[in-house]
């Protein structure tokens, strides 16, 4: 197995677990308040446009050439990054 299916494999597996927390974060957003949820809502839909986004990229990676795969990795990479802290970081509010 090549570095960028190796990559491309972590990433997806990774994925999947956000896509459960995700998941998780509907459910608990709907036992708020209406107020509270309507903001957690909107935070949920912006982090599923992000799961959409890195998605998008891992399949641009997938069919990207060993030459040109760097740069797409470096964009996965930081998608994937932002998307990452923001579901912590939402999990840690509702927790709280």
């Amino acid at each position: 197995m090549n570095t960028k299916d190796a990559y491309k494999q972590k990433i997806e597996a990774e994925l999947e677990l956000v896509k459960a927390q995700l998941e998780v974060l509907k459910a608990r957003a709907k036992g708020l308040l209406a107020d509270a949820h309507l903001g957690y809502a909107k935070e949920i839909s912006e982090m599923e446009d992000s799961y959409a986004n890195v998605k998008s990229k891992l399949d641009e990676l997938g069919e990207s050439s060993e030459s040109t795969w760097g740069n797409l990795k470096i964009e996965t990479e930081n998608a994937w990054n932002s998307l990452s802290t923001n579901v912590k970081n939402a999990i840690a509010k509702i927790k709280d």
